[in-house]
């Protein structure tokens, strides 16, 4: 009878191994399979023990029949620890299999002795011939490597609660209860003294087990998921090379991309006489010296995108070779090309509007300025003199090179020039063209323009402008009449607290100011004016300055000498 149930459970285990066969699953789980064998294993020892005639042969088999508290546990820890997603060092493999190698190696060593069983008797019973073993003194270390084994299960199991939500619960749950089941049936048997065991018939449960769940275990696994979806892409090409460029194996597709493939023997390096060749030899340095990731090439009509990884075949993480991934990339190329092309568009779009309103900006601003020449009689055509002059002062200091002055901050102050009194449009006209001196209370108000200025630059120009022009523009408003010495306004800044672009404007606005007509005094000379302008660097305006004055002193008043001051 129980050779009839070990000869079922044989013939299912195998059933199950031919099933598994069948699915031709290129990444097979290496861990179920070897189950599997292991329990064929031990099933065909039990069935083949159930009809013994000598007690040699019954040892003999005995011995296979503890692959299953020995190997098999060992396996079956090791795939728990997977599902569990933890890394198990290979020392740890090794340790783990090594034990149970020693533990079968004693039982085979013991075959002609007394150590392990010191007797092994036969009994022919109607359900087949039942095997009873008398223990020897070394079968302790069968007790010892269970106890331990059930230590390591157990361990595994606290593993497994803390970290429960992070693997499949039921998966795991599963291959839990063979190795608990086996132990609570072998201690049952061990008590009872029984002469047929039911682990086959276990086994041959598990076996069922394992192929209904093979399909299930390899959704969990995201290795074998990307190594199939790459497997069902037949769009794509993949190329496998070496690190010194020989040629490994590619895809059919793959020649579809690079058609020098077909000349190529295996093991032969990549010809670098081949311009697609060349280039694939090319991607691989850049790969290796960390430049790309991807390439991009043209092979007839079609453009080709390539992407490469690291394959290190098993070698404990050492590079053995790269995978190179090929797509036709033609209608992503030409989708890219019509966004970059609207794009283009629509920048030189933005850029046009935005140059229309910043001309619209600029009128805005030299409209006022010009609102402001002419409304004061007493300065008029200042604002557009002090814009040309300020150009002159400027160009002076970049080729000096005194000040660190870049030539994109040259032209933020040369614009900014024209709205330096922006502020003197609300001032009343009979203070703004008054022809003698100022009253205290007037020169007051008068003095109220360069913040007013400052204010009306930000209205105008705030949201139009770029940022680092709006902040120029700001400085010279506001701050064109500070003085180096700290007697100046509106805030009576010191030195170097002074902005220079403020600093620079202060020049001009007075050099003008002291060589143009007002209808309060004449022109003076070039002469008196630059001494003047000479006698206030370090107090009136930045010392440094005077070299830059005296610089462009000439190119000044040839300006003025071509028009009417």
């Amino acid at each position: 009878m129980m050779t009839v149930i070990y000869g079922t459970v044989l013939f299912v285990s195998i059933v199950v191994l031919i099933y598994l066969a069948q699915k031709e699953y290129e990444n097979t789980d290496i861990y179920q399979w070897t189950m599997i064998v292991i329990m064929s294993v031990v099933i065909a020892a039990h069935w083949l023990k159930s009809q013994v005639e000598t007690a040699d042969g019954a040892y003999l088999l005995q011995c296979f029949a503890y692959f299953d508290s020995t190997y098999l546990f060992s396996v079956l820890i090791t795939y728990l620890l997977h599902i569990l997603g933890i890394r198990i060092w290979p020392w740890v493999k090794i340790a783990l299999y090594g034990l149970a190698s020693i533990h079968v190696l004693i039982v085979f060593f013991c075959y002609h002795t007394d150590l392990y069983y010191s007797g092994v008797t036969l009994v022919e019973t109607s359900m087949g011939t039942a095997v009873h073993f008398a223990p020897g003194p070394l079968k302790v270390l069968h007790t010892a490597y269970i106890v331990f084994m059930m230590g390591v299960l157990l361990s595994v199991l606290v593993l497994a609660v803390r970290r429960r939500g992070k693997y499949p619960l039921l998966h795991f749950a599963a291959y839990m209860m063979l190795p608990l089941l086996t132990m609570l049936l072998y201690g049952v048997e061990v008590a009872l003294g029984v002469g047929f065991s039911l682990t086959p018939v276990l086994y041959g449960l598990g076996a069922v087990m394992i192929a209904f769940q093979y399909d299930k275990a390899h959704s969990y696994d995201i290795d074998f998921l990307i190594a199939d979806a790459h497997r069902e892409e037949k769009e794509k090409g993949y190329l496998a090379v070496t690190p010194e460029g020989e040629f490994l194996c590619c895809n059919e597709k793959c020649k579809d991309f690079l058609p020098f493939l077909h000349d190529v023997r295996v093991d032969g390096r990549l010809p670098e006489d081949d311009r697609l060749g060349r280039k694939i030899l090319q991607f691989l340095s850049s790969y290796e010296k960390g430049y790309a990731l991807k390439t991009k090439y043209k092979q007839g009509e079609m453009t080709c995108i390539a992407s490469i990884s690291s394959l290190d075949f098993g070698n404990m993480g050492e590079c053995r070779g790269y995978l190179i991934e090929i797509y036709d990339g033609t209608e992503d190329q030409r989708n890219l090309d019509i966004l970059s092309d609207f794009n283009r568009s629509l920048n030189e779009e933005v850029q046009e509007k935005t140059r229309n309103i910043k001309e619209i900006q600029r009128k805005v601003v030299l409209g006022m300025a010009d609102l402001i020449d002419n409304r004061d009689s007493n300065t008029g055509g200042h604002v557009r003199r002090t814009s040309d002059i300020i150009s002159i002062i400027v160009g002076e200091i970049l080729r000096q090179g005194l000040f660190s002055l870049t030539e994109q901050q040259g032209r933020d102050i040369i614009r900014a020039a024209p709205t330096h009194d922006l502020g003197k449009v609300p001032i009343e006209n009979n203070i703004l063209n008054k022809p003698g001196r100022f009253t205290e209370e007037e020169y007051d108000i008068m003095k109220t323009h360069a913040a007013k200025s400052g204010e009306m630059v930000k209205i105008l120009l705030e949201g139009v402008e770029e940022e680092h022009f709006v902040q120029v523009a700001y400085n010279v408003a506001r701050y064109h009449h500070e003085r180096w010495d700290g007697k100046g306004y509106p805030e009576g800044l010191v030195g170097s607290m002074i902005p220079l672009e403020a600093r620079i404007m202060a020049v001009a606005d007075v050099y003008d100011a002291l060589v143009s007509k007002r209808v309060y005094k004449e022109p003076l000379s070039f002469e008196k004016s630059a001494a003047i302008m000479c006698e206030g660097m370090g107090t009136q305006f930045d010392p440094r300055l005077k070299q830059v004055f005296l610089g462009c002193r000439e190119e000044l008043e040839q300006y003025y000498l071509q028009h009417d001051r």
